[in-house]
This record gives structure tokens, C-alpha cells and sequence, in this order.
């Protein structure tokens, strides 16, 4: 009966760090693949999905506040599409196994960047 709890905990807690857009699609990854045994393609197909909803309410949010910059959109829109298609192709060629360490690799270094991230100064220093 409790089988569900766990990957609806998951699932709660990613959807919420997606919101915020702190990468939730990447710890949500991470638990298929690593707790649930969910084969990567298909981990990554689910969070595709699992991104659409979380995605858009975010958006909304974000434009409901006045946080979305219409000219970054315009170029970033269609640069991010033909990448992600590009990507999506490369995927259906290449094992993926190929892309385990380097995603692993990436995902040390995001970590640690955040983790040593330097706070930024919001008021200028006087001299």
C-alpha cells in the first residue's frame, strides 16, 4: 500500500525545487534512475513530461511578476528548440551510456559551483 509514497514524496519535492528553478528535472533523474532501477532514456522521457506542467506555472508565475525579458525570449526560444531538437536526434544515434560520465560529470561541477557560489554584493561599497 505504501509502494507509492516514496516516489510521491519524490515527485512533491522535485516539482517543488522545479518551481523555483533550482533543476528538480535533474534530482528527479536522479531518483528513477538510481532508487527506482528506471532505464535512463526512460527516466528522461518522464521528466520531459513531468517538466511541461511544472514548466508552465512557473512561467506564469514568473511573467505574473514581471521577471520574464521578452527580447531574451525572442532569441532564446528558437536557439533552445533547435537545440533541443538536435539533441533529442543525437540521443536516438549515439548509446547512451556515451553520455553517463560526462552528465556525471556535469552534474559534480554544477554542485560544486553552487555550493562555493560567491554572494554577490547588493549595495556598493563607499570608499
Amino acid at each position: 500500500m505504501t509502494d507509492w509514497l516514496f516516489p510521491a514524496l519524490c515527485g512533491l519535492l522535485t516539482g517543488i525545487l522545479s518551481s523555483w528553478g533550482v533543476g528538480g528535472g535533474t534530482l528527479l533523474l536522479l531518483c528513477m534512475t538510481l532508487f527506482f532501477g528506471v532505464e535512463q532514456r526512460t527516466a528522461q522521457a518522464i521528466n520531459l513530461l513531468y517538466f511541461l506542467p511544472t514548466a508552465g506555472i512557473s512561467l506564469f508565475a514568473h511573467r505574473k511578476n514581471g521577471y520574464l525579458d521578452k527580447a531574451v525570449l525572442r532569441a532564446a526560444i528558437p536557439t533552445g528548440t533547435l537545440c533541443a531538437l538536435a539533441a533529442a536526434f543525437l540521443t536516438t544515434i549515439v548509446d547512451s551510456s556515451v553520455f553517463r560520465k560526462p552528465f556525471g560529470l556535469f552534474l559534480l561541477y554544477a554542485g560544486l559551483s553552487i555550493l562555493f557560489e560567491k554572494k554577490k554584493n547588493s549595495k556598493k561599497e563607499t570608499p
